[in-house]
């Protein structure tokens, strides 16, 4: 996730609090890609930063609440759910007393997810900075969650195999790949039928996907409402 992700919302947030445009991404987006600026004009320097404020803050929003204790299991449409040949056959495996097992092992594939988001801050951080013209002209130019789609590719591959070594020493430590075998021994005859996931992989796609949900969500929330966007130096160039 990239200074792009909150570029356009940065964007945004400066045209709210200023002059009625007939454009105003493209208005804003004149600013950030001129050179050189009208007297008293906000400087490349100030909007690049703000930008940058922008995406920082809405980055780390994600991260520190998906990052924290039941940041996925205390929200459902974060939750982890349970892996399809698991959910397929829960009915059955809780008649043959698999219930608590199937409810640990849920529970301790969120805790993994939560512990493996952190490294996300440092990831993140480091696209903000890379952030170029004409990505910033992408996004200003692009769909309303243009900044989030520009954070999935040019970070998904890192963060995907940063992550997965976090998930692997946790389930590994929690004993869950042995868990979920015996969960699924519970089913007898059928068992053969239902897979064997990698649970590691399976947890860590999941554990992404709900970041960028997320992010998608701070990035509508700055491009849509002003009180998003606080600090000093995002009012001033929201406010120019």
């Amino acid at each position: 996730m990239k200074p792009t992700l909150f570029l356009p919302v940065m964007v945004l947030a400066v045209v709210a609090s200023a002059p009625i445009y007939a454009d105003p991404l493209s208005d804003l987006a004149g600013k950030v890609l001129q050179q050189t600026a009208e007297p008293g004009a906000l400087s490349e320097r100030d909007i690049g930063a703000g930008l940058r404020e922008a995406l920082a803050k809405g980055t780390k929003t994600a991260v520190t609440q998906l990052g924290s204790a039941d940041g996925f299991w205390g929200d459902d449409r974060f939750r982890i759910p349970l892996p399809k040949p698991l959910t397929k056959a829960e009915g059955l495996l809780r008649n043959f007393g698999a219930g608590p097992k199937l409810d640990e092992l849920h529970l301790a594939m969120n805790r993994a997810a939560e512990k493996a988001v952190p490294i996300a801050a440092d990831v993140f951080s480091e696209a903000v900075w890379k952030l170029t013209v004409n990505d910033a002209r992408e996004i200003l130019g692009g769909a309303p969650d243009a900044a989030t789609q520009y954070f999935k590719r040019t970070t998904g591959d890192t963060l995907f195999a940063k992550f997965k070594p976090i998930v692997a020493s946790i389930t590994a430590k929690a004993g869950l790949a042995q868990q979920y075998k015996n969960v699924i021994g519970k089913a007898g005859p059928l068992a053969g039928n239902l897979g064997a996931p990698d649970l590691d992989a399976y947890v860590t796609q999941k554990a992404m996907d709900a970041l960028f949900l997320r992010v998608a969500d701070e990035e509508k929330d700055i491009r849509e409402n002003p009180v998003a966007r606080s600090t000093a130096l995002l009012k001033k160039v929201f406010g120019s």
